[in-house]
């Protein structure tokens, strides 16, 4: 008890001596006049601040440390302070606004360690929950955030997932963690979902000897699977869909996909998705979803 009431006293320190440019987007990290250690014991405390201006102000200085190279800065602190404010309801509407347009703005910025524009995907998913729990953006803003997620997702090269000494990157994933909680909006239109669906389809199978390991297909299949419940689809759109998702592509036929790297990792991770998505269609009673089994089945018997 003694150690968590030093941690919320540095912490008030820290916030408040967060210099005014640093309260307006995240700039250095550790946030000016602060530690590492000094942040750890953030952790320790369980993120509590209890001055609502210093917490606001704490908030806006961490989203530097999302590119921190250190995984229990960027992972362990800064995502997980960030994701703890935004579900308790702690941050105003102006705080979010100037987290969430710092994010854009690091979505299109260059990253060459490859952990800024991950982890800035992965705070925005949080920061869309806000906005799908209680509405506060306006139809512009939601459309804004949208087209930042579908613009970003079919750009990403960079398919690290994790590392024992560097921690998560995890491009993929997070950002369709992100297009889940913009799915599941009754807010986000019809003309929306297909947005997403559109770049969504880009990362399912990429056109890359690569291939997927850590989870990501089960990530890209929840948003397809939630947007599917929304029931704004027909039963020929689906079709559509995966019909055009299940081509191989210029590079490779499916059935001399064995006879090249390129074939063999497109094949894999296509399936895979096909399959999360299958178990979980199949076993749904949800009039929606299961519009989706029929041209799933048929994806797959394409890949045999």
């Amino acid at each position: 008890m003694i150690l968590i009431r030093i941690a919320v006293a540095l912490m008030l320190s820290i916030a408040v001596s967060v210099p005014a440019a640093a309260r307006q987007a995240g700039s250095e990290c550790p946030p000016a006049g602060s530690t590492v250690e000094q942040l750890r014991l953030l952790k320790i405390g369980k993120f509590v601040v209890p001055d609502a201006a210093a917490k606001r102000a704490l908030a806006l200085a961490l989203t530097a440390c999302l590119g921190h190279p250190d995984p229990e800065v960027r992972d362990g602190i800064a995502f997980e302070a960030l994701s703890a404010w935004m579900r308790a309801g702690d941050l105003d509407r102006a705080t979010l606004i100037t987290v969430r347009d710092t994010l854009f703005s690091m979505l299109k910025a260059p990253d060459p360690q490859g952990f800024r524009r991950p982890f800035a995907a992965l705070v925005l998913a949080e920061v869309a929950r806000t906005d799908r729990i209680k509405s506060w953006m306006s139809a512009d803003e939601r459309d804004a955030l949208v087209r930042a997620a579908a613009a970003y997702l079919p750009t990403i090269d960079d398919y690290r997932a994790f590392s024992d000494t560097e921690g998560w990157r995890h491009g993929v994933a997070h950002t369709a963690d992100l297009i889940l909680q913009l799915m599941l909006n009754v807010e986000v239109t019809k003309a929306q979902l297909d947005r997403l669906l559109v770049a969504i389809a880009t990362q399912v199978s990429p056109p890359r000897i690569m291939s997927y390991h850590a989870g990501e297909p089960e990530r890209l299949a929840r948003p397809v699977f939630f947007a599917a419940q929304r029931k704004l689809h027909t039963d020929a759109e689906w079709a559509a869909w995966f019909t055009e998702l299940a081509k191989p592509g210029v590079a490779v036929t499916w059935s001399d996909s064995f006879k090249s790297e390129l074939g063999l990792a497109k094949r894999h991770n296509l399936r895979a998705f096909l399959l999360s998505l299958y178990v979980n269609v199949r076993e749904s009673d949800d009039a929606g979803v299961r519009m989706m089994l029929a041209p799933i089945q048929e994806a797959l018997k394409q890949l045999q």
